[in-house]
């Protein structure tokens, strides 16, 4: 199993190895260790083999436009820019909740939690448009293999994202309900994770769609 300790001691220099010890004693209790097991893991990394399936799928048919629209005429890179900068904030935020959760501070959890899911949101938000925008216009997942794919893949993204967002709420509850139990941390580190795999997987779709399609 991986270990990974969210409050782990700085010891000072020059201690010795019995000075230094973790245990019951003038510093109190060693810290509990926080255990993700295999089985999250597996959850992830069974995640990007599915998206790397879509990566490749989507690939083969980017040329099989059938006479409709490629990617330099519907894809707004503008856009895509706010998109990426509002998920890539909520990341950065969500670790900045993990300093929170580490010093069991409610408040500061509590509030990056909050601004975490608001820039998710705006990502959502945002996504939402660009594929109403393109249904509208004729330009649906039926329309070509190239559309089939693309929607198939920033839509399995977009459903990822929803997701983490409700695991998110559902976080910030148990916190407030349940304050820093180590099983909430628990959940916590796995959700972290979750969001963090969440940022992987959209800049190789910013690189591959947009990116590419765009400029190449």
């Amino acid at each position: 199993m991986t270990f990974v300790d969210l409050s782990a001691d700085v010891l000072p220099l020059g201690t010795g190895s019995h000075a230094g010890a973790r245990g019951h004693g003038a510093g109190g209790p060693a810290p509990k260790r926080i255990v993700v097991g295999y089985g999250f893991w597996i959850f992830i990394l069974s995640d990007f083999v599915i998206f790397s399936c879509f990566f490749a799928a989507y690939a083969v048919l980017a040329g099989a436009t059938a006479g409709g629209p490629d990617a330099r005429q519907i894809f707004q890179p503008g856009d895509v820019a706010i998109e990426t900068a509002a998920l890539l904030l909520s990341s950065f935020v969500c670790g900045l909740a993990t300093l929170a959760v580490a010093r069991e501070s409610q408040l500061w959890t509590q509030v990056a939690l909050l601004v975490s899911g608001l820039f998710g949101l705006i990502f959502l938000a945002l996504e939402g448009r660009e594929f109403a925008d393109l249904v509208l216009r004729g330009d649906g997942p039926t329309r070509s293999a190239f559309l089939t794919g693309f929607f198939t893949l920033v839509g399995c993204h977009g459903l990822h994202v929803s997701m983490g967002l409700l695991w998110l709420g559902t976080m910030m509850a148990q916190f407030y309900a349940k304050g820093f139990r180590p099983n909430i941390r628990h959940r916590f580190l796995c959700f972290s994770l979750f969001w963090h795999a969440l940022d992987i997987i959209w800049v190789a779709i910013f690189s591959l769609v947009y990116l590419v399609g765009t400029v190449l």
